[in-house]
């Protein structure tokens, strides 16, 4: 990739626009001084077995017209970028443009995001304006994932519940959004074997009192115990220091059905989220995290 950087790509492209400008010129300036002596003849060559044309020069407001594109190009590679890594006179850049822009915008919004800065992020929950405004940024950051209504998909959590796998206080939330989150949970399909696994699956399948095989679940239970419990917990609840789902409850992240559990507890699942802070700064995090809040709060009522 330094090869791209150094100062030999600098002098080619400059050097290959300015030939390209002389090669114009050149073409131009020696059709309008050459004169074809005598009656203007046909070209040898035939199209479509009768189509011929004579060898006319073009006419002068054509050639005219292509000098003063010429002179524009040559006008606009001294007032702007072109010739390899110079600015141009203007100093114009698409970067100073951007950071140009959002100076500006930065200007009108940053007394509303200084407002919300100073209050707690339930307070900013509850207020319409910052909810609309929060709802903007999750449709633009989060609905990838979390989907529009943000309820979710398979491996995805849904956010309007109140079920969360790290905690749903408000700075947890805010934390999130900030740093990310890794989950992962290893698989156990080589140490169990396959009896193993489906019998750890009707077990984690009883714990939320969805159908199971008792004589299973009831083997599983001692595999769970041996295994499982560092996670997940002697009663299943979960851990949500370490992210680990509960499963006494009916919220599944990748499916409740048998196979479903016995392929997650096979193979074992990862997840991520991305870190936000850099991305959004922490004025928008501050807005996204109480809209995410605000929503579990709705819902809870």
């Amino acid at each position: 990739m330094s090869d791209f950087v150094s100062d030999t790509w600098h002098y080619y492209v400059a050097g290959l626009v300015v030939l390209s400008l002389l090669f114009c010129i050149w073409v131009l300036a020696s059709n309008m001084t050459r004169r074809v002596k005598g009656p203007v003849q046909l070209h040898d060559h035939i199209w479509d077995e009768d189509l011929q044309e004579y060898n006319n020069p073009l006419p002068r407001w054509w050639m005219w017209l292509f000098w003063l594109t010429l002179i524009f190009g040559i006008a606009y590679f001294t007032l702007y970028p072109g010739l390899g890594r110079w600015q141009g006179k203007f100093g114009w850049s698409a970067v100073g443009q951007y950071k140009a822009e959002v100076a500006a915008e930065d200007a009108v919004v940053k007394p509303i995001y200084d407002k919300y800065m100073k209050q707690d992020l339930l307070a900013v929950a509850a207020d319409p304006e910052a909810q609309a405004m929060g709802q903007r940024l999750f449709l633009t950051y989060c609905a990838q994932c979390h989907g529009a209504d943000a309820r979710g998909a398979k491996g995805f959590p849904n956010l309007t519940d109140a079920d969360w796998l790290h905690g749903g206080e408000p700075e947890t939330v805010r934390t999130t959004i900030k740093g990310g989150r890794m989950g992962a949970m290893p698989p156990f399909g080589p140490a169990l074997g396959a009896d193993g696994v489906k019998d750890v699956a009707n077990y984690v399948r009883s714990l939320s009192g969805l159908a199971h095989d008792s004589l299973r679940a009831q083997r599983g239970k001692q595999t769970f115990m041996t295994t499982c419990v560092a996670c997940h917990g002697p009663e299943g609840k979960g851990n949500q220091a370490l992210g680990a789902p509960n499963l006494t409850d009916r919220v599944w992240l990748w499916g409740s059905t048998e196979a479903t559990i016995i392929e997650t507890v096979t193979n074992g699942r990862t997840n991520q989220m991305p870190a936000f802070a850099e991305r959004l700064g922490d004025e928008k995090v501050h807005l996204l995290a109480a809209y995410v809040l605000g929503l579990s709060k709705a819902q809870a009522k």
